[in-house]
């Protein structure tokens, strides 16, 4: 970037800024005279992701913002103007970029190598004071648009899972309810061929015997494929051989409720040749509306375990003390939430509860954001295919949970870092570093402990907290 001459004002451009403005005018010469002054174009980029960081800038006149990508998408993280202070500034361990910072207009900017620091600790104690001030403030803004981030990706992570596992049942309640509707209208000319059939009340409570009793066998009903392919074929051989209209819905139908071609024999002897084709679409469009209200009652159960999932996992009823936590209770609303993910990549999940394990003293919605976080981290973790173990158990004066996948494992040499703000293993613009911070903060706040045994195929976090 090319030097710009120094406008012969910028000492009263400077003290105008709120950061500088307590700051001696020498100390304030001084770091102007050890500075290069600068102009960043419209679109030009004042730094980039992993661009190494060596310098204070301070922005003298002009704009810019900070854009990050973040799960292949671009965020917007501020727009920053004249007297901001961006780069490295004193005691800081900044080291390269994370994000990038584009000019939006002509912006002229005083930067300071890091090489005068230490001459400036020496030089005026107020102005690194100032600095360093203005380091925590940035710090501290960063953090919280970090852990802002953090959870809108783990929201944004969990409302695609959730939207694909209620669209399931909602679409089969769709589809079920229009086939019921086209089912019921279709009624009138059966039930006319019904009410001219002529048989008997004692021949009706026989088909009636079993026809329900066919409704009652259903929901323990257990047979293999080839099982129902073989008794399809035989009724439809069955059905054909007698003329029956319609023989391959009829089979289907029955072939669900584990009727047999012998079965159609027998109601043959029961009704007879004439009234039989009006006997068996009777029973078929019986057996029909009961299988389609059972799967609309099915998919409506579902939607309903889904929502209470999400009403367990937020706990948006409850107050804000510390309460008498069961931890299977949010492990399984959790693994709920997040089900579409481990679908996603066909993960195994084994659930070792030990359920008489006593409940801790907690607030459940932060003990659900440790499940979340360190449970989409297995995920990512592992291969498609790959194996996820949850697990309890009590110990001592604690309960314990277990985390452990099967996946890459996490390099000796980051196993130290791994709870620090900002650390992550994940590729740049995939992870935001907080996610295990915000796990260790949580269970310091539980006055609980976590500990961490990583190796290739086998990465297990455990996470122990007091009984209530």
């Amino acid at each position: 970037m090319p030097i710009a001459p120094k406008p012969e004002d910028l000492l009263q451009q400077i003290q105008a800024f709120d950061t500088f403005s307590e700051i001696p005018p020498e100390a304030l010469q001084w770091m102007i005279d050890a500075s290069d002054y600068h102009l960043y174009k419209k679109g030009e980029a004042l730094f980039r992701p992993g661009d190494a960081v060596d310098h204070m800038q301070v922005i003298v006149s002009g704009q810019y913002v900070i854009r990050a990508t973040r799960g292949g998408q671009t965020l917007e993280l501020g727009v920053f103007e004249t007297g901001y202070i961006t780069g490295v500034l004193p005691f800081s361990r900044m080291t390269h970029a994370q994000a990038e910072g584009i000019a939006l207009q002509p912006t002229y900017t005083l930067e300071l190598h890091r090489q005068h620091f230490t001459e400036m600790v020496n030089r005026s104690y107020a102005l690194t004071q100032a600095l360093v001030a203005r380091m925590s403030d940035r710090v501290r803004d960063f953090t919280s648009q970090r852990f802002q981030a953090e959870k809108l990706m783990a929201l944004g992570k969990l409302s695609a899972g959730l939207a694909h596992e209620l669209n399931n049942p909602a679409s089969a309640m769709v589809r079920n309810a229009q086939e019921l509707y086209q089912k019921v209208h279709s009624t009138p000319e059966k039930f006319k061929a019904i009410m001219t059939m002529g048989i008997s009340p004692e021949q009706t409570d026989q088909i009636n015997a079993i026809l329900f009793g066919k409704i009652q066998e259903a929901p323990s009903l257990s047979l293999s494929l080839m099982e129902r392919e073989e008794r399809l074929d035989d009724m439809l051989d069955w059905l054909e051989d007698h003329d029956i209209e319609g023989a391959e819905d009829i089979s289907e139908t029955f072939a669900d409720f584990g009727m047999t071609a012998e079965e159609l024999s027998g109601i043959e002897k029961i009704v007879g040749g004439h009234p039989l084709p009006s006997i068996l679409w009777w029973m078929e469009s019986t057996l029909s509306l009961e299988r389609l209200v059972e799967e609309i009652n099915e998919a409506s159960n579902r939607i309903s375990s889904l929502v209470r999932s999400i009403k367990d996992y937020s706990h948006m009823d409850r107050g804000l003390a510390l309460e008498p936590v069961d931890v299977h209770e949010g492990l399984k609303s959790t693994l709920t939430m997040l089900r579409h993910q481990l679908k996603g990549k066909q993960i195994e999940l084994v659930q070792d509860f030990c359920q008489s394990a006593p409940a801790v003293q907690g607030f459940a919605g932060e003990l659900n954001q440790i499940w979340t976080n360190l449970i989409v981290n297995a995920v990512d973790a592992m291969p498609p295919g790959g194996r996820l173990i949850v697990r309890t158990y009590p110990d001592r004066e604690y309960v314990c949970v277990d985390i452990e996948d099967n996946g890459s494992g996490i390099p000796e040499e980051d196993q130290t870092r791994i709870f620090e703000p900002f650390f992550t293993t994940k590729p740049m613009g995939e992870g935001t570093g907080m996610g295990l911070d915000i796990v260790k903060k949580i269970v310091d706040r539980h006055k609980g402990k976590i500990t961490l045994d990583s190796k290739p195929g086998r990465t297990v976090f455990t996470l122990c907290f007091p009984t209530a």
